[in-house]
């Protein structure tokens, strides 16, 4: 019992000291001077959110009338495409909506029903045969020492291994002996013969020592197989593997199917084409939807764009291969006319970034298939004349300049439109932040959910501002591009965009403008060049060689010459030793490398693949 009081006694105090803190802690006097504390740090935090609101308000305004006066247009309703006519809708024909509108960017890229070989999908590949094209042996080699004896019978040709020109006699060997052949644009290279048909060539190489078969694969290069813009890029199509010693087998990797196997399995999806070119009789483009929010509105379904051009470039490029011009063109020109879907001229100033890059792809694809022809020499006058009205109607340039304005107006029109909770949601990727950890997790949609006002219009201000002086690299009425303003305005802008409130949604909503600018540069140059490559065809064809200069080709050949992209000249060109020509820009660099290629888009010449 006295053990217990003691205990409690010796409690006693530390207890008593407890709960005179608490009544200390939570008297009036202490709470009082608490809640003006709490009340002056409110008052600051609103009087500070006031007063960056002001200021970024005003910022934004005073950025816009200086961006107008310069004659750009930053309101979203000017972009709003104006309504149009049912029977003058492409959209509104049968099964265009159903086919190419998505609801938003991310269903823009399904995948699955994409794929042309689902059944459930449209332009969809009957089932392919059980038997697929494998590898064809197209040489086998024999080394041997140099001064040895040759292998008797089995020299068809023989070349030294470390001699720098032997590697382009054995590209030409091949090409020969594999015939008229392409690149499949589903991949692997189809041939206009049968793959039995080919018969291996004996080629014998002298070299102190046996090669592995690494070298001997690299002794061969990808240009035995002719290349175009679309893949340009060697791709290791030759397989090298030992069958001796000092001897190997070369094979080449085919393409699944021969081009009449091709053409009939994807006579499945002629219906749906001929739907489709049906509906392109139309002249004009507009997706039903709620235009109000820019990245929330109606998008061209991206991959089927890009699955429908594909099938039609093959299809095209297989007609070529069996010598059929006609056929060939009758598929290559709908391919073409797919971009007005994307572009959606007259009704509207332009178009988001994504749909202009997938109508540059595309028309990559288109001119590609056009070298094929050309090298193939299977284009007759009235497809080379058609062509050259098709190309002339390409300006990436412009279609550029008109993204770019979009791109600004509709990145301001979100920020500044657009509520808080939704916004937090788009800065995240998509991914609704749940809680406070989730913003924790993802810097930017903190930053929307807990910035002022007016630091959104502030960013407002570096977006409108970011690209403006990327702008002035793009002469539009001259379709030309300035390099080395576009190289310093963007170099000007990383080195000034270290991090502020002010600019930290900068990087995640504005594309790679200058990226953009050089890839539609070369695609627009390569159609230029393939415009000028028609004429000179059709020049060919009617004196049986190529003029001396480009301008023998005007007015019969070509209405006017396409000017360089590049510097605003004429494009390069002479005729070469062996019949063929030789035409190329001068390239990102501005200077003339002789026609020489570099190994990048801002290196060297941009040079049309020789044709001879």
């Amino acid at each position: 019992m006295n053990t217990i009081q003691k205990s409690e006694k010796e409690r006693g105090p530390a207890g008593g000291v407890f709960a005179r803190f608490f009544r200390w802690r939570f008297c009036w006097r202490v709470m009082r001077r608490c809640l003006f504390v709490v009340a002056c740090l409110a008052t600051l935090t609103g009087l500070f959110y006031a007063v960056e609101d002001w200021r970024g308000k005003r910022a934004w305004e005073k950025c816009r009338r200086e961006l107008e006066a310069k004659g750009e247009v930053l309101d979203w309703n000017a972009y709003i495409p104006a309504p149009v006519p049912d029977d003058q809708n492409i959209f509104k024909a049968p099964k265009m909506a159903e086919w190419f509108v998505k609801a938003s960017f991310a269903e823009a890229f399904p995948g699955k029903d994409s794929k042309p070989d689902n059944a459930a999908a449209p332009f969809r590949l009957a089932p392919g045969q059980d038997a697929k094209n494998g590898p064809v042996l197209v040489a086998e080699v024999d080394v041997v020492p140099p001064g040895a004896p040759l292998p008797a019978g089995k020299a068809d040709t023989v070349l030294r291994f470390d001699d720098t020109a032997a590697r382009e006699q054995a590209a030409k060997l091949l090409r020969e002996n594999l015939g008229p052949c392409a690149r499949g644009v589903w991949g692997g290279v189809i041939l206009a013969r049968l793959p039995d048909q080919i018969k291996p060539v004996q080629l014998v190489l002298q070299a102190d020592t046996v090669p592995t078969a690494q070298a001997l694969a690299e002794f061969f290069p990808g240009s035995a197989v002719p290349y175009t813009t679309w893949n340009s890029s060697d791709p290791h199509d030759f397989q090298v593997v030992p069958a001796g010693t000092n001897t190997f087998q070369v094979s080449l990797k085919l393409s699944e199917n021969t081009p009449a196997d091709y053409l009939a399995r994807s006579q499945s999806a002629v219906p749906d084409l001929d739907v489709l070119r049906q509906a392109l009789e139309r002249p004009r483009v507009r997706m039903d939807g709620d235009y109000e929010q820019p990245f929330v509105g109606p998008v061209a379904h991206f991959v089927r764009f890009r699955t429908v051009a594909q099938l039609l470039a093959q299809r095209a490029q297989c007609h070529l291969l069996l010598g059929q011009p006609e056929a060939a063109w009758h598929e290559l020109k709908l391919a073409r006319d797919l971009c007005r879907m994307l572009a959606q001229p007259p009704e509207s100033k332009g178009t988001l970034l994504v749909p202009a890059m997938i109508d540059a792809a595309i028309s990559g694809l288109y001119v590609a298939i056009i070298q094929d022809g050309l090298r193939l020499r299977v284009w007759r006058e009235p497809q080379l004349a058609a062509m050259q009205q098709q190309l002339q109607d390409i300006n990436l340039l412009l279609e550029l300049r008109g993204a770019m304005n979009v791109e600004r107006a509709a990145c301001c029109h979100t920020i500044e439109t657009t509520p808080r909770a939704e916004l937090e949601t788009l800065f995240s990727g998509g991914d609704k932040t749940k809680g406070l950890w989730d913003k924790l997790q993802n810097p930017r949609a903190l930053f929307v959910a807990l910035c002022p006002r007016g630091w959104l219009y502030q960013n407002m201000c570096a977006l409108a501002s970011a690209e403006q002086p990327l702008l002035g690299s793009l002469d539009i009425p001259n379709n030309q591009v300035r390099p080395r303003i576009a190289d310093a305005s963007d170099e000007h802008a990383q080195t000034a965009s270290h991090f502020t409130p002010y600019n930290f949604l900068l990087r995640s909503a504005v594309p790679n403008f200058l990226k953009a600018t050089q890839t539609m540069a070369r695609s627009q140059t390569l159609a230029n060049e393939a415009c000028t490559a028609c004429g000179l065809e059709r020049y060919r064809l009617a004196h049986g060689q190529y003029p001396e200069t480009l301008e023998a080709l005007v007015p019969q050949f070509a209405a006017r010459l396409p000017r360089d992209v590049i510097g605003g000249g004429l494009l390069k060109y002479q005729r070469t030793a062996d019949g063929g020509f030789v035409l190329y820009s001068i390239g990102w660099n501005e200077k003339d490398d002789g026609g020489v290629a570099g190994k990048t888009t801002v290196e060297g010449d941009w040079v049309w693949p020789s044709q001879s």
